[in-house]
Formats: C-alpha cells, sequence, structure tokens
C-alpha cells in the first residue's frame, strides 16, 4: 500500500457514510457485535452497502463468523477476531495470527473493540499481511502513532465520536486530515 488505508467503523447511517466517502476515507466497518454501541441490523448495513455504490469499500465487523455472515454475500470483506474461511478476510486480534494464508488485512487491536490504546509491540512488522492498527486512535494521537510504528493503515471508530455510537462530521474530518498529512513530510 502507498498511501495508508484509512478506516472508520462503527458507521450507522446514511449521512455518516456520505461524510466517510466526501472526506476520503477508504473503508467503512458495519458493527454486528451484539454488545456494541454500533451494532445495526442486517437490514440497516445492508441499505448502507448499496448506498456505498462501490465509492467506499464496506466491511461487515464481527467477534465470529456468525456476527459477518448475514454480511458477507454483499460486503467487501468480513472483520472478524477468529480466522474464517470467506473471500476477503481482515483478522482482528492482539497476538500474532497463526498463519496469514487469505488474510487481506490483519488489524492489531488489542482493545478488541473498547478504543483502548496501548504500546505496540515489534513483532507486529513481522506478520505478513497488510498491518492495520486499531484501538484507541483519535485525531490528536494518529500522526504520532504512524510516525511511531509505521502501520499500512488505521482504523478508528470512538475516537471520531461526540458520544458513544454517535460519528462526529468535525472528529472525522480531522481525523482523516491527520492521518493524510503524516503523508505529505
Amino acid at each position: 500500500m502507498s498511501e495508508l488505508f484509512v478506516k472508520v467503523c462503527g458507521i450507522t447511517t446514511v449521512e455518516q457514510l456520505r461524510w466517510a466517502i466526501e472526506l476520503g476515507y477508504d473503508a467503512i466497518g458495519l458493527m454486528r457485535v451484539p454488545h456494541s454501541n454500533r451494532l445495526i441490523d442486517v437490514e440497516t448495513a445492508r441499505e448502507l452497502v448499496k448506498h456505498a455504490d462501490g465509492r467506499i469499500k464496506t466491511f461487515a465487523v464481527g467477534l465470529t463468523l456468525e456476527h459477518g455472515k448475514p454480511l458477507q454475500d454483499v460486503v467487501d470483506t468480513v472483520q472478524l477476531y477468529e480466522p474464517a474461511q470467506v473471500d476477503s478476510l481482515a483478522l482482528a486480534s492482539a497476538t500474532p495470527p497463526e498463519s496469514t494464508d487469505g488474510l487481506d488485512y490483519w488489524f492489531y487491536d488489542p482493545s478488541h473493540g473498547t478504543g483502548t490504546r496501548t504500546e505496540v509491540p515489534d513483532w507486529v512488522h513481522d506478520v505478513k499481511a497488510p498491518f492495520i492498527l486499531a484501538g484507541g486512535l483519535n485525531p490528536e494521537n494518529v500522526a504520532e502513532v504512524i510516525a511511531a510504528y509505521q502501520p499500512d493503515g488505521v482504523d478508528v471508530s470512538s475516537g471520531v465520536e461526540s458520544r458513544p455510537g454517535q460519528k462526529d462530521y468535525h472528529l472525522m474530518k480531522a481525523f482523516i486530515e491527520a492521518v493524510r498529512g503524516t503523508q505529505q513530510q
């Protein structure tokens, strides 16, 4: 990847989807984790994919394949916290995957979606898949984190929310500008 991949996770409305497209995000995450503040039903998720209309990559995000399976036929990628046989897999974990066969992306996310930031171990660069950093990122820290860890991409959710589950246009804008600013240095 020449340009950093930037995903905003937890999109719940068409308006938020439009913001992500307008601001230049590469992908959106549609949450299918039952306890998430950003959980959307299958019908809403399918409508959002339809509105995306190929203008932005779509990810169904779940802990297990059971969570992502209802959307795997319409999204570009299924992001899970366990290995699975799907057409395009993004594996999220806090430990090195046993195998990178079939992985399109590997998300280092020790927070498991809680938005907590931790130090990143050196071994992340040994994983033979595009390294996407997630967990605790926001407009104020993302440039420093990118400089320190050199990921292939970043994933944000709560760091661009005005309250749990509610994306904020200005925070989304500030985040993508901070990320893109690191590439102009």
